[in-house]
């Protein structure tokens, strides 16, 4: 499959949102904001907080500080397996998507499927294969790949059509940021935000698992 050109996802009629993460040392804090067309930020729709110290195998999000309200989130179908996939469900329990990382599909940049409940498929792949070499060259240096790498990391999802359903972007040199992209598909609606947000968030949490 070809890599789409940079700008696939610019001009086409797409929702927009910004993922804040907030590190400490206990808790990974992701936050959703809705943003427009110029990338400025609208305001927070969601939050989730995991433990550091924790499996990353489950994340919740919840609409209020509390945590007694849960607006969807995503669970590994087996945990302690880096190949399981991921149902991603709503506030009910109801499955909205799944993804899966593809560990045989390439050895130097991260693939995932990206699924939908009507049966849709989208393979993500990170769009600059030199970059994904340094990154993981940066993972393996001790003590260095503890540190957040200078290097952007940007995964396109595209149908097998080659239509880019999911971009997510985090910039070089802003750490915690991630712009993520959700341009409108055929029937002229973008993919369910909830599934490319935990999509967003598990190309963060596991990537480099």
């Amino acid at each position: 499959m070809s890599e789409p050109p940079p700008d696939a996802v610019v001009d086409a009629p797409a929702e927009r949102y910004v993922l804040r993460q907030e590190l400490t040392l206990a808790v990974n804090r992701y936050e959703v904001v809705r943003a427009d067309e110029r990338g400025r930020q609208l305001g927070l729709l969601c939050f989730a907080e995991q433990d550091r110290t924790a499996a990353r195998e489950q994340v919740t999000f919840y609409t209020d500080a509390a945590k007694e309200h849960p607006l969807f989130g995503f669970q590994a179908r087996r945990r302690l397996d880096l190949g399981t996939t991921y149902d991603v469900t709503d506030s009910h329990g109801q499955p909205i998507g799944w993804f899966k990382k593809r560990f045989s599909a390439s050895p130097v940049s991260s693939t995932w499927t990206l699924g939908l409940p009507d049966g849709r498929q989208f393979v993500g792949r990170e769009r600059n294969t030199t970059v994904a070499v340094a990154r993981r060259l940066w993972e393996v240096v001790p003590v260095v790949g503890d540190l957040p790498g200078p290097f952007l990391l940007h995964v396109d999802f595209v149908s097998a059509d080659g239509r880019v359903a999911l971009s997510a972007t985090t910039r070089a040199g802003v750490r915690g940021v991630h712009r993520v992209t959700l341009p409108a598909q055929e029937d002229g609606r973008s993919i369910d935000w909830r599934v490319g947000m935990a999509m967003a968030v598990a190309l963060d949490a596991l990537t480099s698992r």
